[in-house]
């Protein structure tokens, strides 16, 4: 190498990155259900019958057949009655009507509802010794 000559060394620095799983956190989730007790309402239906009872007694020579008279249901009642001459007399007709009725009630009813809990752990330490 001659007295003007420098030598000028070229050096680079190289990176290496490695990594690590650390346990940052603990998460324990539990869960509860519960109970509680609502009124609900509800719109209810049913039908009731009404039975009036007509006395007739008029002389047949035949029974009646049972019918209707609009939403009215007739079923005639006859019966036989000794006499010097047997006839049939139809003695009384049961009117029936249908009728709907609404009423509202109110029912108890169990509900359940799922409630969540979520509590945050700090990680175990590194430093301790066992």
């Amino acid at each position: 190498m001659s007295r003007h000559e420098h030598r000028v060394p070229i050096v680079e620095e190289r990176v290496h990155v490695d990594k690590k799983l650390v346990e940052s956190g603990i998460v324990k989730i539990s869960t509860s259900v519960s109970e509680h007790t609502e009124i609900v309402s509800a719109a209810l239906m049913h039908e009731e019958i009404e039975i009036e009872r007509v006395p007739m007694d008029i002389e047949l020579e035949q029974a009646p057949d049972i019918r209707y008279e609009g939403e009215l249901l007739v079923i005639p009642i006859v019966e036989e009655r000794p006499v010097v001459v047997k006839r049939l007399v139809l003695v009384e007709e049961l009117r029936v009507r249908r009728k709907v009725v609404h009423e509202d009630a109110e029912l108890p009813v169990e509900l359940r509802r799922t409630q969540v809990q979520v509590r945050r752990e700090a990680p175990p330490s590194d430093t301790e010794t066992n």
